[in-house]
């Protein structure tokens, strides 16, 4: 007879402890599912984000292409621009700035530097301006004339051959004085912190010689609008060599598809 209450007892134990282990592993197995809905939930959503990113991108990068090309065309060693001669060249000329005298930026350009200096002045910092537009047969002098006292290899660092310029724009300005000590003086400071701001944008920063094929360059600054001076800032860390290299990829590929 003990044995027998004892058997039911065990028995009852038993049941006990499946129906529990039965109840656990149910709960466990909800909380493995609810997990998993949770990661694909989240992995959706970032999924989702990714997409939103790159369509602004998208967004931003067709309001730039729809502008004057010339402001994003990419200019550098491998990528000339031969002949090109802007039309709407102006002579500049401020009480906001210093220049040499008779030298000439795009109209848009000067406007843009107008605009600049004025409000370097409010802050106390008068600006100067060295080089500007420079046509390519002015370049091949320049050229000829470093290769004959530096040799070609060294020229090859700081200056650039003709039909290979950024000056040939007209949307460069070169900061007085030419050298790099320009980088620590007010008016540098004050143009590196705010030249975006007006659609300016360093060339050949320091550290990236490799990348541009020249010297560092602290006076050298591009005009490319306010748009693309964001652009460059916010998704390539104000490197416009990076920038202007995706941008002229990415419309290549763009064009390529839209002849399919």
């Amino acid at each position: 007879m003990i044995f027998k209450v004892t058997f039911k007892r065990l028995n009852l134990q038993i049941f006990n402890l499946l129906f529990w282990a039965v109840c656990l592993s149910f709960l466990f197995s909800c909380v493995i599912k609810k997990n998993s809905v949770v990661d694909e939930s989240s992995q959706n959503i970032i999924v989702q984000e990714e997409k939103k990113e790159d369509d602004a991108v998208t967004l931003e990068l067709l309001r730039i292409l729809k502008g004057d090309p010339y402001l994003w065309i990419l200019v550098d060693k491998t990528h000339p621009i031969d002949d090109y001669e802007p039309q709407d060249l102006v002579v500049l000329k401020s009480a906001n700035y210093d220049n040499t005298a008779g030298i000439q930026l795009r109209k848009i350009a000067a406007a843009a530097l107008e605009e600049m200096a004025a409000a370097a002045r409010k802050d106390g910092v008068k600006l100067s301006v060295s080089s500007a537009y420079r046509s390519r047969s002015y370049q091949a002098n320049l050229y000829d004339r470093y290769v004959k006292t530096m040799g070609q290899e060294e020229t090859d660092k700081v200056s650039a051959r003709p039909g290979y310029s950024q000056h040939q724009l007209g949307l460069i300005v070169d900061f007085y004085p030419v050298a790099n000590s320009f980088a620590k003086s007010a008016e540098g400071i004050w143009v590196k912190k705010n030249a975006s701001k007006f659609g300016w944008s360093l060339s050949f920063p320091d550290g990236y010689e490799e990348l541009t094929g020249y010297s560092w360059e602290s006076w050298h600054y591009r005009y490319v609008g306010r748009e693309l001076a964001e652009f460059i800032d916010k998704y390539f860390d104000g490197i416009q060599q990076n920038a202007l290299a995706f941008i002229h990829e990415w419309e290549k590929k763009r064009l390529s598809k839209s002849d399919i």
